[in-house]
């Protein structure tokens, strides 16, 4: 197996792209429901973007050709943890917006979720026996998949059987379930709805048997043998995954911001298909024309990311004042001035802000590409 898959690239840049345009619409009062997030139980195309990213992630540590030793996993862990710090506080690196600075954050799970696959990863290869490479990914699909069942099955125990913030156990609601009460614990309110978080510590749990399912997908890249039986295994595994989740779903309902062990078992599985689309397109019949855009921006995702969080900031933050004396941001000013005299529907002119955010991105990300700059953590 290739140490660097262009069907995962092209899967991350997917991943990417969706997460570009609907973090980034022209007005919020004005979104397709498609591109929100399911408003608490349920799940949405938006509630897939970050689920799949930590597949991917957990995918990719198996194709590393550099295992690394446990300094350089820190190290990597440690900046997408900074980075998500510095996009909380960019532009205005103030003492007193340090002060009231988000704690949890996407790219802080990232970090998290990345260091525990990864140390998990080392120490199976590591650990099991030096002569036999496929006996050794053998056990360690075994022991990934255990560790996974336990993370995913102790949280759904945890949430139904311990009391939350209304003292009852099986409290699922945004300011009472668990995981919200250890936050504002832990944090205070340097949380993102000030009384709870999607990416609070303890739907890390669960966000980490994410990544270790995608740990697992890497493995039977490694070791199906055949790109046919590569191919049938995704299917068969992403398929099954998913059915698993839509019938936790009945007793544990599907909730990304609660990131509960349905959500994250469905997810998983949709995304396993997902890739198996792409690495049967890419990758077996070598249709690649298609994919060639995301190719670009999934090989540099993290540069995306960071990008397009500074971008976002930077239009909402150059401001002047309107011409009834209120602010007008140069993101407001787009919208009305570019976007909205292209169409008379405010829902369509709103996507089309999202997508010339993205081409203004992917721009970038071709220059980049081009010049073989790759942003690496």
């Amino acid at each position: 197996m290739p140490a660097r898959l262009l069907s995962l690239d092209a899967f991350r840049g997917l991943t990417m792209a969706g997460m570009v345009i609907v973090n980034n619409p022209g007005s919020w009062a004005s979104v397709y429901a498609p591109l929100l997030h399911a408003e608490w139980n349920g799940c949405t195309p938006t509630d897939l973007v970050f689920p799949f990213f930590l597949f991917i992630v957990g995918v990719a540590i198996t194709l590393s050709t550099k295992h690394g030793g446990v300094w350089p996993i820190f190290r990597r862990a440690v900046t997408l943890i900074l980075l998500g710090w510095f996009l909380g506080l960019f532009p205005v690196f103030t003492l007193e917006h340090l002060r009231h600075l988000r704690i949890p954050g996407v790219l802080q799970r990232i970090g998290v979720c990345y260091f525990a696959a990864a140390m998990l990863y080392r120490w199976l290869r590591q650990s099991g026996p030096r002569q036999d490479g496929r006996a050794n990914d053998r056990r360690a699909a075994a022991v990934i998949s255990a560790i996974a069942a336990a993370l995913l099955l102790g949280y759904w125990g945890l949430l139904m059987l311990v009391p939350g913030g209304s003292g009852l156990p099986g409290d699922m609601t945004p300011e009472g379930n668990l995981g919200a009460v250890i936050d504002r614990a832990m944090f205070g309110d340097r949380l993102w709805k000030k009384t709870w978080d999607p990416e609070g510590l303890l739907s890390t749990l669960p966000a980490i048997g994410t990544t270790l399912l995608g740990l697992l997908a890497g493995l039977w890249l490694r070791t199906a043998g055949s790109p046919q039986r590569v191919l049938t295994g995704l299917v068969v595994g992403g398929t099954a995954a998913t059915l698993l989740g839509l019938a936790w779903n009945v007793v544990f309902p599907l909730n990304k911001a609660l990131w509960t062990s349905s959500y994250a078992v469905f997810t998983a599985g949709l995304g396993a298909l997902l890739f198996a689309f792409c690495y049967g397109t890419i990758d077996v019949i070598r249709s690649r024309g298609w994919a060639r855009p995301f190719i670009v921006l999934g090989s540099n995702a993290i540069a995306l990311y960071v990008l397009s969080g500074m971008l976002a900031e930077t239009l909402t933050f150059v401001t002047w004042a309107g011409p009834d004396g209120k602010p007008a941001s140069l993101h407001g000013w787009i919208y009305r001035n570019l976007c909205m005299p292209l169409f008379g529907s405010p829902y369509n002119a709103s996507l089309l802000f999202a997508l010339g955010h993205l081409a203004v991105l992917y721009v970038v990300l071709h220059w980049m590409y081009k010049r073989g700059i790759f942003l690496k953590v």
